[in-house]
């Protein structure tokens, strides 16, 4: 398995290992990079190098428990990540927590971010009631409630789809979780800060997409992102999609990544960077 090691945190990756543009992704919330893992096939036959990290408390990444970081912290892991690789400059993404990953890429390093491709995300901070909200769930996903309940709550909400068969990989695996280890994430996710305001230093070009039933990432959350961002054009709405856009509906939003990351490598823009 390949991995590197970004401050005291030891990063999980995978990567197509094609040669031609790459695009690194990074996941949401209580999910793992191989939620990419549909797009990644149409992605190598369009001549992309798909990179996929996992987040610390998620996956196979590795970080000393209980120690706090933030998605400044997670930045630099996918920056480690493409040092590892070799790789100086990138298309750069994620859905929900990943996209505040991948805007916080473009912001710390902006001379190494392509483009961006933002799925079911947003750029501001928790509201008082997503606040109050999270600290409840997270109280009792950490707490001693029976699992069944939290997870018959979480799936539709965080995977969306029409088809409770999409939800079992990920349902499994919230089983089978250590329950304690993700406190550090969520305490990432409640202090984080809106970087709404830095948006404008963002110039390169974007995707923002969102699931029309997302009721996290809403419509306009979206709409917010889209109109800071100078090379976004609108959101992109994918109709019967929830906030697992990437995962339930990949035949959709691979071909959006493929005109982005066409969009950010075309040789015209490769020259007006020089």
């Amino acid at each position: 398995m390949p991995y590197v090691q970004s401050g005291s945190a030891t990063v999980h990756f995978t990567t197509s290992g094609i040669t031609g543009p790459t695009l690194l992704l990074a996941h949401g919330f209580f999910l793992d990079e191989t939620v990419f893992e549909p797009m990644r096939e149409p992605l190598a036959a369009a001549g992309i190098n798909l990179v996929t990290i996992d987040a610390r408390c998620h996956g196979r990444t590795q970080s000393p428990d209980g120690e706090p970081f933030s998605y400044w912290d997670l930045a630099a892991d996918g920056l480690a990540v493409l040092d590892e690789l070799g790789i100086e400059r990138a298309v750069v993404g994620g859905m929900s927590q990943g996209g505040y990953v991948a805007l916080r890429m473009a912001l710390l390093a902006p001379e190494r971010v392509q483009g961006l491709a933002l799925i079911d995300t947003e750029a501001g901070a928790c509201t008082p009631s997503e606040l109050a909200f999270c600290r409840e769930f997270f109280d009792r996903w950490t707490g001693s409630e029976p699992m069944a309940p939290l997870v018959a709550e979480l799936a539709p909400q965080l995977i969306g789809g029409t088809d409770p068969r999409l939800w079992r990989v990920w349902t499994s695996r919230w089983y089978s979780s250590d329950r304690q280890a993700i406190a550090p994430a969520a305490r990432c996710l409640m202090d984080r800060r809106s970087v709404l305001h830095r948006l404008p230093e963002i110039t390169v070009p974007a995707l923002v997409a969102r699931g029309s039933h997302d009721a996290a990432s809403t419509a306009q959350k979206s709409e917010a992102m889209a109109t800071g961002l100078a090379g976004a054009d609108g959101v992109v709405t994918i109709p019967g999609a929830g906030h697992g856009a990437a995962w339930t509906h990949p035949e959709v939003v691979a071909p959006l990544l493929v005109r982005l990351v066409e969009r950010a490598t075309a040789p015209h823009r490769r020259k007006l960077a020089v």
